[in-house]
């Protein structure tokens, strides 16, 4: 009797088995003639992972309970997870060979790592004569559709982008896969399997180097079965859904004000069009808020950094990334190292996505000029949601490096948490160091006297740090830099605009045609001289 064939669905992101096209396509055709084919589900787990990409201790374990969910659930269809050991572009040779696979589908992945191994994966498996099989279901709308809507450039506003993308249909939701037949056969063991029966379960936390009695209780656990549940629980509040504007929500909450469903959204532990979806379904004949504050336009913001991400390069950097302004940081170690571990000063606690954009501008143009890649670092290690193009995209708008432009608009560090929080729960909660001082000044410690600080317990520069920075003078030297900046950046255009439109060398006598740059200067002359008394204005009232 012949070897049957493997049909291998490799999980990377869409680690779920609703709404998962990919793996769909893998079952129907493992159902279709189990005599010939089997299924192997995988999980490529890369011990190389660590050196290049910075994974905190609470996203470790959020995956892993998220694939020891994914097993779960695919036993709940009459299969597992194989969870592979090894660099995918070192191991996929060697099981393509001894698995007799067939056919290997996955969900697209359009992270620059990703495109680089797939395509080498792709090579691989043409060699050795195993179909590819791609689905697109990280995202609603393919982003390269909707950049061909858009003349082949990807559109750099969200009104652009959402006025593209209702042009689009919506593929339907899937439900999970029907369950592979009761008889049919699992795989035949391999040579590892017959060795070690568990070589390919998921891995425990100390296989990932975490150690799990240094962590803080897991108010979030990773898995489809949880983002489901929490899902449900969302859609619950049906007027909450109905009424929720991101702006509103609270950035100093003790408990998180949102949904909290981001991570699942990151991990695919929940699809995106199944939320879209339910979201619809929820706020259908209901008065509701619209995007972008609304629940749907979150959903769309991510759509929209994914799709700008797919198509530049280098999107996760400034040099060499065409949609991001080239700006001269300052490089600062020890102010780095202490907005990294929340010395700067400046109370801070939990970050919510408002709280995320007033450490982002504090970090970079508001008071410290340090680059956005640099708190781009340390939000991809530390944040459980953290997310390739959502993170890029965010910090390149918090900096006013790319889809945001207005500079001159800067968090406070004290006036904004005055003003969301002004008894400064928050701050007792997260600083308890200064959990003792009056809401008056709790945002503004070091106003207090030397008498008054030790009487609250808490000397400023001995039991707190001071303040790194004087906000109300550093902000406003930063707006000149920027100012200076975006007219480097102006005059680099316009001179490259001149470059492109000069005659051929070739052809003496032929006059230059008058610079389409010069008619631009005229017209946005009047632009220059608004914005230039917009920021005057702003920093007087500073």
């Amino acid at each position: 009797m012949a070897k049957r064939e493997t049909i291998v669905h490799w999980f990377r992101k869409g680690l779920r088995i609703h709404d998962n096209p990919a793996l769909t396509v893998a079952v129907d055709k493992v159902r279709e003639n189990p005599a010939k084919y089997c299924l192997r589900p995988i999980f490529m787990l890369d011990p190389g992972i660590r050196k290049w990409l910075r994974v905190g201790s609470n996203r470790w374990r959020f995956l892993q309970q998220t694939l020891v969910d994914l097993d779960k659930n695919l036993r709940s269809i009459n299969s597992r997870l194989y969870v592979v050991r090894g660099n995918p572009v070192e191991v996929f040779p060697k099981l393509f060979t001894e698995w007799n696979v067939s056919l290997l589908t996955y969900e697209h992945d359009i992270e620059p790592y990703a495109v680089k191994r797939d395509k080498t994966v792709e090579d691989q498996a043409k060699k050795h004569r195993v179909e590819i099989h791609v689905e697109k279901s990280h995202t609603i709308f393919d982003p390269e559709a909707i950049v061909k809507k858009n003349a082949g450039k990807p559109p750099l506003t969200y009104q652009r982008y959402a006025t593209l993308a209702s042009a689009c249909k919506i593929p339907p939701v899937l439900p999970a896969p029907s369950k592979l037949p009761a008889k049919c056969a699992a795989p035949e063991s391999d040579k590892e399997e017959r060795k070690n029966p568990a070589c390919y379960d998921p891995p425990t936390m100390k296989e990932l180097g975490v150690d799990e009695g240094t962590m803080s209780e897991c108010k979030f656990p990773g898995g489809e079965t949880e983002s489901l549940r929490r899902m449900e629980e969302v859609l619950g509040r049906k007027a909450w859904v109905c009424n929720f504007e991101k702006p509103n929500t609270s950035p100093n909450s003790l408990e998180p004000s949102t949904t909290v469903l981001s991570p699942y959204l990151k991990f695919g532990c929940l699809s995106v069009r199944l939320f879209y979806s339910r979201i619809s379904d929820t706020i259908k004949g209901q008065k509701h808020s619209q995007p972008p504050v609304s629940l749907i336009g979150q959903i769309m913001w991510r759509e929209f950094y994914y799709c700008v991400a797919a198509v530049t390069p280098n999107f996760d950097k400034m040099v060499g990334n065409g949609v991001c302004m080239q700006i001269d940081w300052d490089t600062n170690k020890d102010h780095l190292e202490a907005w990294t571990h929340g010395r700067t000063g400046y109370p801070e606690g939990w970050i919510h996505h408002l709280a995320r954009h007033a450490v982002a501008c504090f970090l970079t143009r508001g008071d410290l000029w340090i680059s956005w890649e640099e708190g781009q670092r340390v939000f991809e290690e530390l944040l459980l949601d953290a997310d390739w193009a959502l993170n890029a995209g965010n910090w390149m708008w918090l900096s006013a490096s790319a889809f945001f432009h207005q500079f001159f608009r800067v968090y406070s560090p004290v006036a904004f948490g005055k003003k969301t929080d002004p008894e400064g729960k928050f701050i007792r909660k997260y600083v308890p160091e200064l959990a003792r001082f009056p809401a008056g000044i709790i945002y503004e410690p070091w106003k207090a006297n030397l008498e008054t600080q030790k009487k609250l317990g808490c000397i400023i520069g001995k039991d707190y740090p001071k303040r790194i920075v004087v906000h109300e003078d550093i902000s406003k030297v930063n707006i000149q830099r920027m100012s200076a900046a975006y007219k480097r950046n102006k005059a680099q255009k316009e001179t490259d605009l001149d470059g492109d439109s000069a005659p051929d060398a070739s052809t003496p006598g032929k006059k230059r045609p008058a610079s389409s740059s010069s008619s631009a200067k005229s017209s946005a002359a009047p632009k220059k001289r608004k914005l230039e008394a917009t920021i005057e204005k702003f920093l007087k009232k500073k």
